[in-house]
C-alpha cells in the first residue's frame, strides 16, 4: 500500500475522525468531533465543521445512503447515541436517544451500528450487558424532512458482561440478524424474529474480552473478532460454530481495528500498534494464512481502520493524532 490522498466517503473514517477535548466557561469538560473533507486544489484535508460532544465519543458514523437519497444524517455514541444533522457550514443534533426510561442517565454505550438495508433501524451496545435496537422517524414538513425523533424497538441482555460490539449481518435480507462481542469472551448471534434465544459462534479459549466485530461484505458466512490486548484477528464460519476457520497473526502488538473490503469476500484489513496495516488473501481457508499480501508502516500506533466503500482503493487509518488516507 502507498499513502496517498482520497476523496470524502461514507464511511466511519475518512470524512472525519478526530475529536478533541477542551473547557468550557464553566469549567465544564467538553468533546469535540471535526467533521474533515479534501481539498481537491491543494490536495490537503481540512476541517469543514467541528460541533461540541460533551463525551467522548466511541463511535461515529454516517447514515447509510449509497443512492443519496436520505439527508446528511451523524450518528454518534457515547453517553447516549445522537444523531445529528450535518450542513454546510452548522450541524445541529436532531435527537438523544436513551434507554432507561426511569432515569435522565443511562449506562455509556460502547459502539452502534447503521444497518444498511434499513436506515431507519440502529444496534447500540453498552456496558450494562445490553444491546438496544433503535427504530427513527422522520417527520415531514412541505415534502422536507424536518426531525428525526427515535424510540426503542427492542432492549435484550446480550452477554454476561459489558457487551463491547454489535454489528447488523446482512444474512437473511440484511435486516433483521446481527451479532455482538463483549467481555464473556463470546460472539453471540441474535435474530429480531426470534429473540427468545441466542447462537454462540464462538468463545474464546481463556474467556480474554473480545472487543470488535466485522462480518465479510459479500460473504454473510464469515465474520472477524479480536481479543483485549490480543495479537491476531479470528475468522468465524457461522456454519462450523465455535472453531476459527483462520487466525492472521504476524502483528506483533495488539491488534485495534479490522476492516473487511467492501468489493471481495477475501480481502480484510488489520492494524495494530506495531504500527502496521495488513491486507490479508484468505481465499485458501481452511488452510492456514501463512502472511499478508499488503503492509504499510505508519508513524505511530494505528487505532483504526476503515475501507472506504464507494471507493474501494482507498483505506484511511489513524494513528498519534493523524488521519492518513492509503491508495491499495
Amino acid at each position: 500500500m502507498r499513502s496517498g490522498r482520497g476523496e470524502d466517503n461514507q464511511d466511519e473514517l475518512g470524512t472525519r475522525d478526530n475529536w478533541s477535548a477542551v473547557f468550557d466557561t464553566r469549567g465544564v469538560r467538553v468533546f469535540q468531533v471535526q467533521l474533515v473533507g479534501l481539498d481537491e486544489e491543494s490536495s490537503e484535508f481540512i476541517c469543514r465543521n467541528t460541533f461540541d460532544h460533551p463525551y467522548p465519543t466511541t463511535k461515529l458514523m454516517w447514515i447509510p445512503d449509497t443512492k443519496g437519497v436520505y439527508p446528511d444524517l451523524l450518528a454518534t455514541s457515547g453517553d447516549y447515541l445522537r444523531v445529528w444533522r450535518v450542513g454546510e457550514t452548522e450541524t445541529r443534533l436532531e435527537c438523544l436517544l436513551n434507554n432507561n426510561k426511569n432515569s435522565d442517565f443511562c449506562a455509556p454505550l460502547t459502539s452502534f451500528d447503521w444497518n444498511e438495508v434499513d436506515p431507519y433501524l440502529l444496534g447500540t451496545s453498552s456496558i450494562d450487558t445490553t444491546c438496544t435496537i433503535w427504530g427513527l422517524e422522520t417527520g415531514q414538513v412541505l415534502g422536507r424532512v424536518n426531525l428525526v425523533s427515535g424510540h426503542v424497538k427492542t432492549q435484550l441482555i446480550a452477554h454476561d458482561k459489558e457487551v463491547y460490539d454489535i454489528a447488523f449481518s446482512r444474512a437473511g435480507g440484511g435486516r433483521d440478524m446481527f451479532a455482538s462481542v463483549g467481555a464473556d469472551g463470546s460472539v453471540r448471534m441474535f435474530d429480531l424474529r426470534h429473540l427468545e434465544h441466542s447462537t454462540i459462534i464462538y468463545e474464546d479459549p481463556q474467556h480474554h474480552p473480545l472487543l470488535r466485530l466485522c462480518w465479510n461484505k459479500q460473504d454473510p458466512n464469515y465474520l472477524a473478532t479480536m481479543a483485549m490486548d490480543g495479537m491476531e484477528v479470528v475468522i468465524l464460519d457461522v456454519r462450523v460454530p465455535c472453531t476459527p476457520v483462520a487466525r492472521l497473526n504476524n502483528h506483533r502488538a495488539c491488534v485495534n481495528g479490522i476492516a473487511w473490503a467492501p468489493h471481495s469476500s477475501c480481502h480484510i484489513c488489520t492494524a495494530a500498534d506495531d504500527h502496521q496495516a495488513l491486507i490479508w488473501d484468505i481465499q485458501q481457508m481452511p488452510r492456514a494464512i501463512e502472511d499478508p499480501i499488503l503492509a504499510y508502516t505508519a508513524e505511530g500506533e494505528i487505532n483504526n481502520v476503515q475501507w472506504a466503500s464507494t471507493q474501494p482503493d482507498w483505506i484511511a487509518i489513524c494513528y498519534n493524532n493523524c488521519l492518513e488516507i492509503l491508495r491499495v
